[in-house]
């Protein structure tokens, strides 16, 4: 069916709990293996935590579906150690360009500044990055991966949840503390609960057209409002692996969606755009219509929703699969925390706090985009196209321009786990906020500070300090100039640190709480304000 890519089939295999008819209770059950529910595997594995994970498929995403993958989610999968494969076959970018008609518009750099170990975006197809996710669960011990296992129903208990389960030898039931629903946009799991989903269609579709060239576009994000080739309407560009590019055509509302994914009709459009001259193959299509919602509550005692069947928004801005592997990296430390006994519960609710936050940000940020993309009526065309026609001749039109806000972290500047400042800091590292990467050397080899935090706590300092203990948590100390050195003097501005400046930095590599000097009892106290224990 695709030229480029061969799909894998992954065997089904009847667990020793259905086989002998008993029923087990496991710590954790993920509902789903696409990129969100293999994350969340990948994680809590990490984490020395053992997962289930339940999928009705056997096999990867058809299509390259979600295709832009951003520089947080790039650090969270390196943590887990996929980025450089994901980076290596993907294609990194940066700049994006914005036309409007056949002038350029405008034009963005997502990542102005240099010493990142990950790029700003890589294109990759989904099927990929689901196949080498699997590949890595196939791997670890923690982790039973379940293909052609259909949830079929699920009883809210106290303390945990029943789940029946279809699978091709009849139905089974087992048991779980948690139940981590990954299973998108149409989720059984919340459907079965009664979970409410609300939000915003938008009345407009689009059509995918993946093809397969080769041609000499830079590797860049290009977006056409009211192009030659497509009046009226909006078109986006952008390249993937294995030279596969991804267009999308704004179709409006009125179109049949099953005549428009015809190659009959997707094959003039896709020539218009490119011209007579290129050559090119389709190699899959389709049409979506979005909705900006969310789910009101993350967590429904023991079942937590995350990526889209907790969320969903339009696809400008890269702003679904990305904002779900976030979930995930909110989730993992604190369901770690609540099984070994050394948090309360109250740390699962944290994670709607922060999270339904994050989610409205992006949905916030993902309605404006489609608004202004796609007018709604001829008051906010005219200002589209007036904002649009300034770009070309002043600066401060630029800004306005929306063709998406591409996803990066929001920052939980409010969360309840934050420790406030008590001095006067520069720079960007609030409470909150996710860590910002830097060049370092360790031993004398380069490498980068990210991957120097591991999955705890840590105290980052830029003077003398030891490891603290809360209960049965402990946070290490890393200590600038002792355990890595800042040759290139980033780390010191991007955190501005000042000498004995110290932060206390959470196991989702958030900063939890930052002071001028090291004070055992005060990052004890911080670390028991994030984990919601006792101060």
């Amino acid at each position: 069916m695709f030229k480029t890519y061969s799909y894998p089939e992954f065997p089904y295999k009847q667990s020793a709990e259905q086989a002998q008819g008993r029923i087990v209770r496991h710590p954790v059950v993920v509902i789903g293996a696409g990129p969100v529910g293999l994350t969340a595997a990948l994680d809590f594995a990490a984490r020395g935590i053992k997962v289930v994970v339940l999928d009705d498929n056997n096999t990867v995403s058809i299509g390259s579906r979600a295709v832009c993958y951003a520089k947080r989610p790039l650090e969270i999968w390196d943590r887990l150690g996929l980025a450089d494969r994901f980076i290596a076959k993907g294609i990194s970018w940066q700049i994006g360009k914005v036309f409007y008609g056949d002038r350029l518009a405008y034009q963005f750099d997502l990542l102005p500044e240099d010493g990142h170990k990950c790029p700003a975006f890589i294109n990759l197809q989904q099927y990929y990055l689901e196949q080498w996710m699997v590949e890595a669960s196939a791997g670890s011990d923690l982790i039973d991966l379940r293909w052609k296992h259909k949830l079929i129903s699920i009883r809210p208990e106290a303390d945990h949840a029943v789940l029946t389960v279809e699978t091709p030898d009849g139905v089974f039931s087992m048991q779980a503390d948690w139940v981590v629903a990954c299973d998108g946009a149409n989720s059984d799991t919340r459907k079965m609960l009664g979970a409410d989903f609300t939000g915003q269609f938008f009345q407009d579709r689009f059509l995918i057209a993946d093809i397969i060239m080769q041609a000499d576009f830079p590797t860049e994000r290009w977006f056409w409002f009211d192009p030659p080739f497509h009046r009226n309407q909006s078109a986006l560009l952008h390249k993937q692996a294995d030279d596969v590019w991804r267009l999308d055509f704004q179709l409006g509302w009125e179109c049949d969606p099953n005549e428009e994914k015809k190659p009959e009709n997707v094959l003039p459009r896709v020539r218009a755009m490119l011209g007579p001259d290129v050559a090119f193959e389709l190699e899959w299509a389709s049409v979506y219509q979005f909705a900006c919602r969310r789910i009101d509550q993350f967590r429904h005692g023991r079942v937590i929703f995350a990526g889209d069947a907790a969320h969903q928004v339009s696809p400008f801005g890269a702003r679904g699969a990305n904002t779900g592997v976030q979930d995930i990296d909110n989730l993992g430390w604190k369901l770690k925390l609540v099984l070994e006994g050394q948090a309360p519960e109250a740390l699962i609710d944290s994670y709607h706090e922060e999270r339904a936050f994050a989610a409205d940000d992006n949905l916030k940020n993902s309605t404006r985009s489609t608004d202004f993309i796609t007018p709604k009526n001829a008051a906010s065309r005219r200002f589209r196209d007036a904002v649009l026609e300034l770009s070309e001749v002043v600066d401060f039109a630029k800004p306005l321009v929306n063709s998406g806000r591409l996803s990066v972290p929001t920052p939980y500047l409010g969360s309840s786990l934050n420790t406030a400042d008590v001095a006067e800091f520069a720079g960007k590292m609030a409470p909150g906020t996710v860590c910002a990467d830097a060049p370092v050397t360790v031993a004398g080899k380069e490498a980068w500070l990210l991957q120097q935090l591991g999955q705890g706590f840590v105290i980052l300092s830029f003077g003398p300090a030891q490891d603290v203990a809360w209960g049965g948590v402990t946070a290490k100390a890393l200590v600038v100039g002792r355990d890595l050195h800042d040759a290139e003097g980033k780390l010191a501005a991007r955190f501005d640190g000042q000498p004995g400046t110290c932060y206390l930095i959470r196991p989702d590599q958030h900063v939890a709480a930052r002071w001028r000097g090291f004070e055992a009892t005060a990052v004890a106290a911080a670390m028991a304000r994030a984990c919601k224990g006792e101060i």
